[in-house]
C-alpha cells in the first residue's frame, strides 16, 4: 500500500461522525492493512519505512502545503525529493497571522486563500472578513487537496508529519481559527485563546475530537504519514489552563486518535511533546515526561532556551537569533539518545528567517550535530513561498543542497546499528564541537564544527591542525568529507590499536572524518 490507491479514500469517507444537530449515517469502514512508518525494531531511535531504515532530515516549507490554496505543493514535493528530503511537516488546521517577520510563509495565507476542514457558508462574516464556517459540514475541497498532497508525497517516498492541532498563541491568532465562537454558525469555542488546548469547554472538545477522528479516517490509509498531536502545546498563563491541563487535553486527543486508528486497524505513530510553561522571559520546556510517558511514540523538541531534560538545562538558542549553540544541541541530542524513543529537533528556528549564507550555515551545522548524536532534524526553509515552491537559486545552491549531502551521507551508513561516540577522537584543534557515531568496531564517523558564535569576530576563520585517533586494532581507510560540497577525499591507511595522528587540511566551519575498517 503506497497511498496512491484513491478508491480507499471513498471507503474512509463513508463514515460520518455524530455531531449535535446532524443526522449521522454509519457505513462499514473497509479498512485495509497499512504497513505504515514504524519504530525500527533494530534500534528504537530510528524508523522503518517500506522495509528500509529511515532518519528524518528536512528543510521543510513552513507547513502550509494543504491550507494555502495557491501553494503549488507538487512543485515543492518535486524539489524536496530531488534534494533527498525524507520528511515534510504539514499543519492541518492552524493558520498563522501575517506579520512583518516572514510575511510570505505558506502558513500565512490571505483569508480568501485559506482552506479549512469545514465549509464557509455565511451569510454572516467571520472575524477575518470571509463567510462564517459551518462545523456540521466537512469541506470537500480541503480533503481532496489533502489526499492529493499525501498521494504526491507517497509517490516520491516522502514521509509527512501531519500536525493535527497547534497552540494558538494570542487573541489575534485565535481570531483566525474556525473553532472560535465568532467564526462558526454553531458558536462553538466560547473560550479565550489560553484555554483552547484544554478540556474546559465540553462542546469545543467534542468538535476537536470529531475533527481528529475525521483526519485519522481520511489519512490513515497512507503508509507515509504519522501524526503530531499538537504543535508547541503551552500553558501556565495566570488564570487559565495550566501545563497539566494542556497535557490532560493532549492525553484525551491521543486517546481519541488511537481509538480511531484501532477501529481502522491502523498502526500509525503519534508524535509530540509535553506542554511547556509560559514564563516571564522565556518559555520553560520540560522534556522528561515526553520521553517517559506513553502519549508519544516520537518525541518532538523545538530547540530553544530553557529545554530541561535529565536534570540539565540546554540553552539551544533563542528564536531567530543567529545563535549557534552547537555544544548545547549536541549535548541535548546525546542525552536524548539514552531514551528508547526517536527524538526529533522538529522545528529549528534559531536562524531560519536569515536567508543568507550565515543563517544557512548555522542550520547546516545544527543539522549535522543532531544526526551525529542520534537525533532527527527539521529546519524551516523560509526561502520556500507561494510562487517559489522550490526555494530560490541561492537556497538550492546552499541549504537545500547541504541537506541533500547530509541525507545522502547518512544513508551511506548503517546508522541503525550506530551509537553516539566521540571517544575515538582523542585530540582536536581548539574551537571545535565534535559529534560522532560508531558502528561496532568497523565504521566511525566524526563531525568537527567550528563552535564559535556569529558574534565572535574570529568565527569562520580557517581552522588548522590535526587530530589524534584511537581506533580499535585493525587497518582502516580514513577519508575526509565536506558537508558543503558533498565530496570525499581519497582514503589513507591508518592502523588502529593505538593513537594515530591525522593531519587535517585547513578548513572553515566544518569537516567530517570517516574511518572504515578493512575486511
Amino acid at each position: 500500500m503506497t497511498g496512491t490507491n484513491y478508491m480507499q479514500t471513498w471507503w474512509n469517507r463513508a463514515r460520518l461522525f455524530a455531531v449535535p444537530g446532524v443526522l449521522t449515517i454509519a457505513f462499514a469502514v473497509h479498512a485495509q492493512t497499512v504497513d505504515a512508518v514504524k519504530i525500527n525494531p533494530d534500534n528504537p531511535k530510528y524508523l522503518l519505512f517500506r522495509g528500509k531504515q529511515l532518519v528524518l532530515v528536512s528543510a521543510s516549507e513552513h507547513y502550509g502545503s494543504v491550507i494555502n490554496r495557491p501553494f503549488d505543493f507538487q512543485k515543492y514535493l518535486d524539489d524536496a525529493a530531488a534534494h533527498k528530503i525524507t520528511v515534510t511537516r504539514t499543519f492541518l488546521l492552524y493558520r498563522e497571522l501575517q506579520s512583518a517577520r516572514n510575511p510570505s510563509s505558506p502558513c500565512k495565507p490571505e483569508s480568501p486563500d485559506f482552506i479549512a476542514p469545514w465549509v464557509r457558508t455565511g451569510p454572516e462574516k467571520a472575524l477575518d472578513g470571509e463567510p462564517i464556517y459551518d462545523l456540521d459540514r466537512w469541506n470537500p475541497e480541503y480533503f481532496d487537496r489533502l489526499h492529493r498532497f499525501l498521494a504526491g508525497a507517497s509517490k516520491r517516498g516522502i514521509v509527512v508529519e501531519l500536525t493535527v492541532f497547534s497552540n494558538t498563541y494570542a487573541d489575534d491568532i485565535w481570531a483566525l481559527n474556525p473553532l472560535r465562537k465568532e467564526n462558526n454558525i454553531q458558536h462553538v469555542g466560547d473560550v479565550e485563546w489560553e484555554d483552547y488546548l484544554s478540556l474546559k469547554n465540553g462542546e469545543l472538545v467534542r468538535r476537536q475530537e470529531a475533527y481528529a477522528r475525521k483526519i485519522i479516517d481520511e489519512t490513515s490509509g497512507y503508509d507515509n504519514v504519522y501524526y503530531e498531536i499538537c504543535n508547541e502545546p503551552g500553558g501556565g498563563v495566570p488564570g487559565h489552563a495550566s501545563p497539566a491541563d494542556v497535557d490532560a487535553w493532549q492525553e484525551e486527543m491521543a486517546r481519541v486518535m488511537r481509538d480511531e486508528l484501532k477501529h481502522l486497524n491502523r498502526p500509525h505513530l503519534l508524535a509530540g511533546q509535553q506542554a511547556f510553561t509560559y514564563g516571564a522571559k522565556n518559555v520553560l520546556l520540560p522534556m522528561d515526561a515526553s520521553f517517559a510517558g506513553r502519549t508519544f511514540d516520537i518525541v518532538n523538541d523545538h530547540p530553544l532556551p530553557e529545554t530541561q531534560f535529565g536534570g540539565h538545562v540546554y540553552e539551544m538558542g533563542n528564536f531567530m537569533s543567529k545563535e549557534l549553540r552547537l555544544d548545547q544541541v549536541a549535548g541535548f541530542c546525546k542525552a536524548a539518545y539514552a531514551s528508547p524513543k526517536p527524538a526529533v529537533l522538529d522545528e529549528d528556528n534559531t536562524a531560519s528567517m536569515y536567508r543568507d549564507e550565515t543563517g544557512w550555515t548555522i542550520h547546516r551545522k545544527r543539522a549535522w550535530a543532531a544526526l551525529m548524536n542520534g537525533c532527527h532534524y527539521d529546519y524551516i526553509d523560509f526561502s520556500i513561498t507561494v510562487g517559489s515552491e522550490a526555494g530560490t537559486p541561492a537556497s538550492r545552491q546552499a541549504i537545500r543542497s547541504w541537506m541533500q549531502h547530509l541525507s545522502e551521507f547518512m544513508n551511506s551508513l548503517d546508522f541503525v546499528h550506530s551509537r553516539p561516540d566521540t571517544s575515538w577522537i582523542v585530540d582536536e584543534p581548539k574551537n571545535l564541537v565534535v559529534s560522532g557515531l560508531s558502528i561496532g568496531s568497523r565504521d566511525f564517523v566524526a563531525y568537527l564544527a567550528d563552535g564559535r558564535e556569529v558574534s565572535d569576530p574570529a568565527t569562520g576563520d580557517a581552522i588548522d591542525g590535526g587530530v589524534s585517533l584511537s581506533l580499535p586494532a585493525g587497518d582502516y581507510d580514513v577519508s575526509l568529507y565536506s558537508p558543503v560540497t558533498g565530496e570525499s577525499s581519497p582514503a589513507v591507511l591508518l592502523k588502529g590499536g593505538g593513537r594515530s595522528a591525522l593531519t587535517l587540511p585547513s578548513f572553515r566551519q566544518d569537516i567530517v572524518i570517516r574511518a572504515k575498517r578493512r575486511d
